[in-house]
């Protein structure tokens, strides 16, 4: 009877796994515990997902025998497809292909847009390198778009989206970057560009004294103007602004560059004179901050880091469709803006500030990094380094700007210069898709962690953890056998109680 009862239980528990490996294939899910939800799809992939109207087919070159960490890069983006093709009701499907098993295929994954990678695998205690894909192709009736490389560690969500919305969507809006008045243009910011130019078509513009500014730029990025902008110019700004044109405006009046030394007012453009009439107001002064970047000082035995307060890093933005999923942004020399509400018509919203222990300083001023900056330096509170306004601008026409009280934070114009930090490009990426209404996007682009960085603590406070570091494990193990060794002896008392 026992034995019976046994081989009912056994076949019903394999039954049990049976049922869930098919309830699996037609029902995928995943529980979600990473911090920006990693592993959850976004709403704007899962609404570009359920309108497809056309076909999507994507096929994904992986190599065979990859090392266990990038094994587990396969298998998410497995886990991401299957997702991709559920969500779509079959419009999206996949197949995985090896590159490694014959040439034909490897020349086609390179055909297709695949890099190939060099990684290193141990086999019988040797260290061997393999060529190895890791990249993904994407097409959509005969165009077609790839993903080169899948990073290990980070989200292909954002990558096959954008591919995905790239490739069905019809028309591209236009953007344009304003020309004319020593400006930075397209050129200098590439990070940037690449990123809105997959769904804008992104142009320069150089404004002249008779033309207005043409109706078919959704957005106008102003991007460090130097030399005087002209009265007249001005106006067709606003008549710009007044028909539905949106700007974007990343400006100061204030000089700043770390080989340098002296720090100065920069010639008036009129552009702060100008944004003052619609409540932004530039100080025109440097805003300092206790959270900030270090610089290497040379000295006469090697080089010394040191934090440099000049080069806010700020964290603390909105909560905004134009700064969400931002972490931190790194702005060199940062002016600050005063709000004052001119229009009630015309909402201004704050969206990024410097830390609660910020300063002013006013120009002209010297550079010394050997100062030694104290509590008093930094007792002015946050200070605001971007501003959305939206409504009645200029007239009585519906527009939105940004403005940014620095100029040079996303700019990358010298051939060979290191890439920007991540969040840098985001944040005016993710202002232009707002201007442009297109924020389906931004909660891709911004997800996964890019900035974790622990908040600055005085000397004393080191010094209490620098020790904690030392003795607390000491005095833990010492407590526990301590612990230990009581509840020993009273055992041993116990038993010596015992009368047989």
């Amino acid at each position: 009877m026992k034995k019976r009862k046994v081989i009912i239980r056994t076949v019903a528990f394999f039954l049990l796994l049976i049922l869930l490996n098919v309830a699996s294939y037609f029902w995928f899910f995943r529980i979600d515990f990473t911090a920006d939800k990693s592993y959850t799809l976004s709403k704007a992939t899962i609404d570009i997902l359920k309108n497809l109207k056309e076909d999507v087919t994507i096929t994904a070159y992986f190599s065979e025998d990859l090392p266990t960490q990038l094994v587990k890069s396969k298998n998410d983006f497995k886990d991401l497809l299957i997702e991709y093709k559920n969500y779509s009701k079959g419009k999206v499907s996949f197949s995985f292909v090896n590159p490694n098993e014959n040439e034909a295929q490897e020349g086609l994954a390179q055909t297709e847009g695949i890099k190939p990678v060099m990684v290193n695998v141990s086999e019988r205690d040797q260290v061997q390198q393999l060529r190895a894909y890791m990249g993904a192709a994407i097409k959509v009736n005969n165009q077609k778009d790839a993903i080169p490389m899948i990073s290990p560690g980070e989200s292909a969500e954002y990558g096959l989206t954008t591919a995905i919305k790239k490739l069905t969507n019809k028309t591209k809006t236009r953007v344009a970057f304003l020309q004319g008045h020593n400006e930075y243009g397209s050129w200098a910011l590439k990070q940037v560009v690449d990123q809105i130019s997959v769904l804008d078509s992104v142009e320069n513009y150089t404004m002249t004294d008779t033309a207005e500014i043409p109706s078919a730029y959704k957005t106008l990025i102003i991007i460090d103007p130097k030399d005087s902008i002209p009265p007249a110019h001005f106006a067709k700004l606003e008549n710009y602004l007044n028909n539905g044109g949106n700007l974007l405006i990343a400006y100061s009046n204030l000089f700043g560059d770390l080989n340098q030394p002296f720090l100065q007012a920069m010639p008036e453009t009129g552009m702060g004179t100008w944004l003052s009439k619609f409540g932004i107001n530039l100080k025109g002064e440097y805003t300092i901050d206790v959270q900030c970047r270090r610089v290497v000082k040379q000295a006469p035995f090697g080089s010394v880091v040191l934090r440099f307060p000049f080069f806010p890093i700020i964290k603390n933005f909105a909560d905004h469709p134009a700064t969400k999923g931002i972490e931190a942004a790194f702005f060199p020399f940062l002016n600050s803006i005063n709000i004052i509400q001119k229009n009630p018509a015309v909402k201004i919203t704050p969206l990024a500030y410097s830390s609660e222990k910020s300063g002013l300083i006013k120009p002209p001023f010297v550079i010394d990094l050997n100062k030694k900056w104290v509590d008093t330096n930094f007792n002015k509170g946050p200070q605001v380094a971007e501003a959305a306004l939206e409504g009645p601008i200029a007239g009585k026409g519906k527009s939105k700007m940004i403005v940014f009280a620095n100029g040079k934070f996303a700019v990358n114009a010298e051939p060979g210069q290191e890439e920007l930090n991540a969040d840098n490009v985001n944040i005016l990426s993710n202002a232009i898709d707002w201007l442009m209404d297109d924020t389906g996007l931004i909660e891709l682009r911004t997800k996964g962690v890019t900035y974790r960085a622990l908040n600055p603590i005085d000397d004393a406070a080191k010094e209490i953890l620098k020790y904690l570091n030392v003795f607390l494990p000491v005095v833990i193990i010492l407590i526990v056998g301590l612990i230990r060794r009581y509840q020993n002896s009273v055992k041993r008392r116990k038993l010596m109680q015992v009368t047989y």
